[in-house]
């Protein structure tokens, strides 16, 4: 499948996982802002598609990334950052939100496992409520888009 195509609105995404469920698949779900991209977010992401048989990424709008890391951030727009991450074989589906949390995206999946970081502790997740599982991946040590940022700046 292109990775255009994996990039689905709301309403898109509700209709492909009826028809994943239907055909008895588990669905995982991970968000992020994926601005630029490290190993962190890729060992996150087959983490996570190794959780279930269909892997959701959530990705931030331009908008909420702004909100939560400031006005210098995104670096690359969310339609460049939703296709990037679409094109990579561990992921199934992406959906962009703009809210500052995934809830609302989250009670709309009802994931069989909701993913995240290990930086939180699983009652800190936000929207486990919908989830049947919650699923914490340890991080990479000093593998962040902010170093990466820091780093760039100071060649």
């Amino acid at each position: 499948m292109k990775a255009r195509n994996k990039i689905l609105t709301w309403p898109q995404l509700e209709d492909y996982l009826k028809e994943q469920r239907a055909q008895g698949k588990s669905i995982a779900f991970t968000n992020g802002c994926f601005d630029i991209l490290h190993a962190g977010h890729v060992s996150i992401l087959e983490f996570s598609k190794e959780q279930a048989d269909i892997l959701v990424l959530g990705i931030n709008s331009d908008a909420s990334v702004k909100r939560l890391k400031g006005p210098s951030r995104p670096i690359n727009n969310e339609q460049d950052r939703a296709l990037v991450c679409a094109s990579l074989q561990a992921v199934d589906a992406v959906a962009i939100f703009d809210q500052d949390t995934p809830y609302e995206l989250i009670k709309l999946i009802k994931p069989d496992v909701l993913i995240k970081g290990a930086d939180y502790k699983e009652d800190q997740v936000v929207g486990r409520e919908f989830a049947k599982k919650v699923a914490l991946f340890p991080l990479l040590e000093g593998r962040s888009t902010t170093n990466t940022i820091k780093k760039a700046a100071q060649k």
